[in-house]
């Protein structure tokens, strides 16, 4: 029953730590179930807290959903940056494509969360595929800065092709295995940035 206004008194959380435990709550049961199908109230729930408490960090869902889409974002940003290798574009992919075996082979993975929540709201203009947006245009401008450390003639092109397989890999992790999907999309991810490099001319020079 969730009838009460106030916070028992023996209960005074701090409003970061108590944020982040809404947004842990969350981030487990936004993607394990789905976001529309999580309510409020199933948050509430699980943290411990008041309705009044929950809307004092969060005015509405919504607003909830972006900062767990951001706090994804975040995280997926700080892992693709920690696997670059400068000026080995090749070695670059094949570090992503290992990472993104694993962990769409792993136990409770239930896909990309971006492509999950925009599944979920069908209007562009909405402030969560707003920020579905915003994410996946960093990652393809990521993979942008790749294909033009490989050379690429048609950077655009070749980070578009980049982010499809990324996203078919995460689909497809339900079924096969880490190992399969790494070696499929490293494979598929370096041969992107190596035939669309250009090549030596037929008289021989660069």
């Amino acid at each position: 029953m969730h009838a009460d206004v106030t916070e028992p008194a023996t209960r005074t959380p701090s409003g970061p730590a108590t944020r982040t435990r809404i947004l842990t709550a969350a981030n487990e049961l936004f993607y394990a179930h789905g976001i529309r199908a999580t309510s409020a109230d199933r948050i509430i729930e699980q943290v411990g807290i008041t309705k009044v408490t929950f809307y004092r960090h969060f005015r509405t869902k919504s607003e909830l959903v972006v900062a767990y889409l951001e706090q994804q974002a975040a995280a997926e940003r700080a892992w693709m940056q920690s696997v670059r290798r400068k000026g080995d574009a090749v070695g670059s992919l094949r570090a992503l494509a290992t990472d993104i075996g694993a962990a769409s082979c792993r136990p409770g993975f239930r896909g990309c969360a971006f492509i999950n929540a925009a599944a979920e709201y069908a209007d562009p203009g909405d402030p969560v595929r707003v920020a579905v947006a915003a994410h996946r245009r960093w990652m393809l401008d990521e993979f942008a800065g790749i294909a033009a450390e490989a050379g690429v003639d048609d950077v655009d092109s070749a980070a578009r092709q980049l982010m499809i397989l990324r996203d078919g890999a995460m689909v497809n992790g339900y079924l096969g295995e880490a190992s399969s999907v790494a070696d499929a999309l490293g494979a598929a991810f370096a041969s992107v940035v190596t035939t669309a490099a250009p090549g030596p001319s037929v008289n021989g020079s660069p």
